[in-house]
């Protein structure tokens, strides 16, 4: 659904992109993870149609964004970090508003209008001006806004960005279902937990280049981390499995075994420990947070 290869931007002396590949499949939300200055928002302004690339190719729905930029543009919808809405108009004014400048039939905008201010949580709130919505409200309102031309793919620069933990969960729920339903996402995040939740693949990018790329379970195994907690009944119990286990870190009553957390190696660590009375046992693996930070060092 996107493709994009060895795409590159410069800036006077600075390299926003240095020869980026990337692939997103259909129906599937890709994340792009970067410090500030990383090249995210130059890549998305690219395929968005905003900004022409230097050099190299990229496709979205099948389509050149040089060549054929109004053809992309008829496929895709942009959400920024900040909603794009009319604050004094309702929310259900501005969903008409952007049908009419779509070019949509009145009867069309009218029904899709329904549709969406229900699948978004915000019919009780249709007819009272955007400027009395919460920052969650209106964010919902403005990635509504963004469905009315039933786009194919959608690229999010950091949607939940100020928003409580209520409503960036709400946010999650929507793509979620856009994602059931065909729709294709880039997401660009601060928040790692968000990828961690939304993405099927995600990609790190750092200085203009992609740095990883993957799916989640395949960037954690980057970086080392992961690791086997054990509690104990007693400290007579605790010696006896640490005579066992000679890679062991002791704590108080607790032991922790460097681990991929993989069932067969926890099946061999609990056979070794036969007979040795264990309180708890916890799994622990490394996050995209341990990802980013061991890759970009930020």
């Amino acid at each position: 659904m996107i493709s994009v290869s060895t795409l590159t931007k410069a800036f006077g002396e600075i390299r926003a992109l240095a020869g980026v590949d990337l692939e997103v499949a259909e129906g599937t939300v890709f994340a792009l993870l970067g410090p500030n200055g990383a090249g995210k928002t130059t890549l998305v302004r690219i395929l968005a149609t905003l900004m022409r690339p230097d050099g190299g190719t990229a496709t979205v729905a099948g389509v050149d964004v040089v060549r054929h930029p109004r053809e992309v543009r008829s496929a895709i919808s942009l959400t920024g970090q900040f909603a794009a809405v009319d604050d004094l108009l309702t929310g259900e004014e501005n969903l008409h508003m952007m049908g009419r400048l779509l070019h949509l039939r009145r009867a069309v905008v009218k029904a899709r209008t329904r549709d969406l201010l229900e699948q978004f949580d915000l019919a009780d709130a249709a007819r009272r001006p955007v400027k009395t919505y919460s920052g969650g409200m209106q964010r919902r309102l403005d990635i509504a806004i963004s469905l009315l031309g039933s786009p194919k793919v959608i690229f999010l620069d950091e949607p939940t960005t100020g928003l409580d933990p209520r409503s960036r969960l709400a946010v999650w729920d929507r793509v979620r279902e856009l994602v059931a339903n065909g729709v294709t996402i880039l997401l660009t995040t601060q928040y790692l937990e968000e990828a961690d939740q939304l993405a099927d693949q995600v990609a790190v990018i750092d200085h203009g280049r992609i740095i990883a790329s993957g799916k989640r379970a395949e960037l954690k195994q980057l970086v080392p981390g992961g690791h086997i907690e054990l509690t104990f009944t007693s400290a007579g119990e605790m010696a006896a499995a640490q005579a066992l286990l000679a890679n062991a870190k002791p704590g108080e009553l607790s032991l922790t075994i460097p681990a991929n957390g993989s069932v067969v190696e926890v099946k061999q660590l609990l056979d070794r420990l036969d007979g040795v009375e264990i309180a708890t046992l916890t799994l622990s693996k490394p996050t995209l947070d341990d990802v980013f930070l061991t890759l970009t060092g930020k």
